[in-house]
């Protein structure tokens, strides 16, 4: 292994980011088709709503979307708390916790009857996005969105032009990192629809089995491989 290839943890490896991405597109799909409608990941379409009622004076449907927004903006601050503190304890590392507390949450959200309120799950899921988000946000350097799609749709323009410009191989397999991303979205999207058409609400347990292969696979790198860079922060922190 060469000395770049051990200079980033295990927690911006490529495939981490694949995995992560791949979960996400479910979690889209996942609530568009059984939580109301809606997208989750993000908030641009909830700031879009919220200016529509604000524009429309339908008050009480502005003061809704300020649920997800909250949450939203909760995951990023709690995240962001936490994991100065999680550092203290010394045998696991924070994005390893996370995945840990995601699957947690995806396990509860399954038992959500479907005739509960869809707001359960959908400020589950902000929460959850926005955690994942602000804490995984470079892979092997290339600054990366875990839970949305824009900026990756942006970064293959831009690193299209910049190879056509330069002829840098270097912009191609950017490029390709960032269209890899993409992909696993989309992939997770088509296969979320399968299996929310068969198992209906129950069908978030699914999101479960990519994320415990990741937990797994961080534990063991926390308790061996780089259990002497538990206090490493990786990079973009």
């Amino acid at each position: 292994m060469t000395s770049r290839e051990t200079e980033y943890l295990e927690c911006e490896r490529h495939w981490v980011f694949w995995l992560l991405m791949f979960v996400a597109g479910f979690y889209g799909v996942y609530t568009f088709l059984l939580r109301g409608g809606v997208f989750c990941n993000a908030q641009t379409a909830n700031f879009v709503l919220f200016a529509i009622e604000l524009g429309n004076k339908s008050w009480y449907k502005a003061a809704y979307y300020f649920i997800p927004m909250t949450a939203y903006m909760a995951g990023a601050f709690v995240s962001e708390a936490v994991a100065l503190r999680l550092t203290k304890v010394n045998f696991l590392r924070w994005e390893t916790i996370l995945v840990a507390i995601e699957i947690i949450f995806i396990i509860a959200l399954g038992f959500v009857p479907d005739s509960a309120p869809y707001q359960i799950s959908q400020v589950a899921i902000n929460f959850i996005c926005s955690m994942q988000y602000n804490t995984f946000r470079q892979s092997e350097g290339i600054p990366m969105a875990t839970t949305f799609c824009t900026n990756h749709v942006r970064q293959v323009g831009i690193h299209l032009y910049k190879f056509l410009s330069h002829k840098d191989t270097v912009f191609v397999k950017r490029m390709l990192h960032h269209l890899g991303m993409l992909c696993m979205f989309v992939g997770g999207g088509v296969v979320g629809v399968v299996i929310c058409n068969l198992f209906a609400g129950r069908a978030i347990w699914a999101a479960a089995i990519p994320m415990t292969i990741l937990l797994i696979h961080l534990i063991h790198a926390d308790l061996t491989t780089e259990k002497d860079r538990l206090n490493t922060l990786p990079h973009g922190h």
